[in-house]
């Protein structure tokens, strides 16, 4: 099993293309999302939830800091931005440890904003401009991680891997 992976993603449907792979392996994980504004952090997001059939749109949740988005089997996703985070203790006042029960999946966008508040990721997403594409790398911190990024580096259908 790898630990992690690094790919180069050509455009915006690679990025989707990602976010479908990992909506089929990653229930019940958390998963951090790193890069600069821009990057395609939500864009990937967006992917995951069209994988899911959710067929509305998806923006980041900038102001809300979290959006929820109950599937039709019943199944949760939960999709934090935290850039507008003042302190983490804020997400105490969220309620966030409610969200993290290790059935939903939840995708966390700037999460060293909530640092100390937020669980140990079982995947870490860093996408980073690599023209005129983004480059993708992927860690695996828990068993549920490896056994997604395992599922993922099987998949040849986005990007290319480096």
């Amino acid at each position: 099993m790898a630990s992690q992976l690094e790919w180069r993603l050509r455009d915006e449907r690679d990025t989707l293309g990602v976010g479908a792979i990992l909506a089929q392996h990653s229930f019940g994980c958390v998963v951090f999302l790193h890069g600069n504004l821009g990057m395609g952090k939500t864009t990937l997001c967006r992917g995951v939830l069209r994988a899911l059939g959710h067929s509305a749109g998806v923006k980041s949740p900038t102001y809300t800091l979290v959006e929820p988005y109950e599937l039709s089997d019943n199944r949760q996703v939960y999709h934090f931005d935290l850039y507008r985070l003042a302190d983490p203790e804020e997400l105490e006042y969220l309620g966030v440890r409610d969200y993290f029960d290790g059935e939903s999946l939840c995708l966390i966008e700037w999460p060293e904003k909530g640092i100390g508040f937020l669980p140990k990721p079982d995947l870490e997403l860093f996408i980073e401009a690599d023209l005129p594409g983004r480059k993708l790398l992927v860690l695996a911190h828990t068993g549920k991680g490896e056994a997604c990024l395992d599922a993922m580096s099987h998949n040849t259908s986005f990007g290319e891997a480096v």
